[in-house]
Parts: structure tokens; sequence; C-alpha cells
């Protein structure tokens, strides 16, 4: 009897449904770290062995917010309800490392908690789905983080997100909330509302749609462009944290001289004049 002998046809069509079909992908190891990245194709979640953030104490002039998080944070920590939050306004702000100072503040005040921090791109947002299905099956607490949301005419991703807010059949699992941070309050550009108001049939109707978004957050933070002496202040508390001396007039006058090249006064503009000075003194941050 001869051997039998595999067609080359039926071994292409088998491989191509295995990459069509991939076995289901493991359960993530969460006590891995205590943050994650989640990535798509394949479907991840990455651990960050060291999170960039910046400590609580640095972040000036942001107070009612911080205050504001992090009360809801310890709340959700504690397995008590909280409410989604989104961090809007200028940007510089601190509004992305507020989300993971705040993360920090809790895993020190309560080290048992057990939170973890979990990133979402915007552009993953179609898989949310999915990603929430592995949060759900574990006994930790998660906050969802999505930096610099926005959507644009045509991006239906928002729908996506609305699944994440409102929970559709399943309700959101109570072990996770979402954090996300915006420079626009509603999500979307105002031409773009206007545009919904100028074309649709029913202009109220359309423009509630988009707007109805944003109300899913149960808090809404705002951030505002800061002052002269909130920006000198943001740069004194970097030079305190990092042991970087100079004299105060020379501090101010540069800082001052740098933020005017900038047209514009933010955290992120300190902390990028704190980062020239501590490199001109050789201080490594």
């Amino acid at each position: 009897m001869k051997d039998t002998i595999a067609d080359p046809t039926l071994i292409r069509i088998a491989e191509a449904l295995e990459r069509i079909s991939p076995p289901p992908a493991p359960t993530p190891d969460f006590t891995a770290a205590e943050a994650f990245v989640w990535h798509t194709a394949p479907d991840r979640l990455d651990p960050v062995r060291r999170v960039n953030r910046v400590a609580m104490d640095l972040l000036v002039g942001i107070n009612r917010s911080r205050d504001t998080l992090l009360d809801n944070a310890l709340q959700f920590a504690r397995g008590m309800p909280a409410n989604n939050a989104l961090l809007w306004g200028a940007r510089g702000m601190g509004k992305s490392s507020l989300v993971k100072a705040v993360h920090a503040e809790v895993l020190r005040q309560l080290p048992d908690s057990r939170l973890k921090l979990v990133e979402l791109q915007r552009e993953d947002l179609p898989s949310v789905g999915r990603l929430l299905s592995h949060l759900r099956r574990s006994d930790a607490r998660y906050i969802l983080f999505c930096d610099d949301l926005s959507f644009s005419h045509d991006d239906e991703h928002y729908k996506s997100l609305k699944a994440v807010l409102d929970g559709g059949v399943e309700g959101r699992p109570d072990n996770v909330v979402l954090y996300a941070t915006s420079n626009r309050r509603h999500l979307m550009p105002r031409d773009m509302i206007e545009n919904e108001r100028s074309s649709a049939i029913s202009p109220s109707e359309a423009v509630e749609e988009k707007v109805s978004l944003s109300d899913r957050f149960g808090l809404w933070l705002g951030f505002h462009p800061c002052s002269q002496d909130e920006y000198l202040a943001m740069i004194d508390g970097y030079c305190a944290a990092y042991g970087v001396t100079m004299d105060a007039a020379q501090l101010r006058a540069e800082a001052i001289e740098w933020q005017a090249t900038r047209g514009a006064r933010s955290g992120r503009v300190a902390w990028q004049f704190f980062t020239d000075l501590a490199g001109r003194q050789g201080v490594r941050l």
C-alpha cells in the first residue's frame, strides 16, 4: 500500500484557516506588574515594569482636580462604586500625569488594594470588548486609561467607547473604571458639532448623539492654562525634588524667557525648561 502524501494545496488551506482563526489568547498574568498596555494583533496585555510618572506633590495648580480624582480612585480601590472620569482642557497641564500619579498614590495608601492601571490606545477601542472579558474574570480592580481621546467627523470609534461607559447588556464590569483625557470637553471638535447642526435632518438629535458621549462620564475635571506664578512654582518644585540649585533671580529670568520663546505656559513647558536646566548642570533625572 502506498504511503499517503498530503496534498500541498490542502496543507496551505489548513495553515490559512489557522491564521484566520488563531487559538484563544492565554489568560494574562495580572501579577506580573502594577500597570499594563493593551495591544491587538494578537491580543495581549504587556506588563509595564516601570511606569513613567511624576510624583503627586510635583503637580502644581490642579489641586481640586487632584483631590477629586484621588478620592474617586480610593473609593474604587476599596471596592465601592465609583465614576468614570473625563479629564479635559488645556494641553500640557498634567491630565495624563495626574492619572498615573493617582494610581501610584492609591497603591501607597492602600498597598493591598491590587489596583492595576491598563492603558488602552484610542485606535484599539473596537477591541475593548475583548479586553473587558479578560478583566471581568479577574479579582483585581482596574483603571482603564485612554489618553488623548478625541474623534473626527467620520470616526466610528466613539460607539465602542459608549459600550465601555454604558456596558451594554452585560454591564460594565464592577472591577473596571475608565479614566480618559482629552483637550476637548465633548471629545469632538466644535466645527464637527456645528456641521451636524447645519446638515442633519434633525439637528438637535444629531448633536445630542455626539455630545451625549461625554455625558456618560460621571466626573468632568477641567484643566486650564496656568498663571506665571504657578508656572514658576512648578519649576521650583522640580528643582527642590532633584537637588538643582541656581540663583533665584537668574532662575526666574531664564524660566520666563523659556516660556516666552514657546509662546505658552504649562506644566509640560515647565518640565521641558527644567530638563534643559538639569542637563546643563549635569543632574540626572
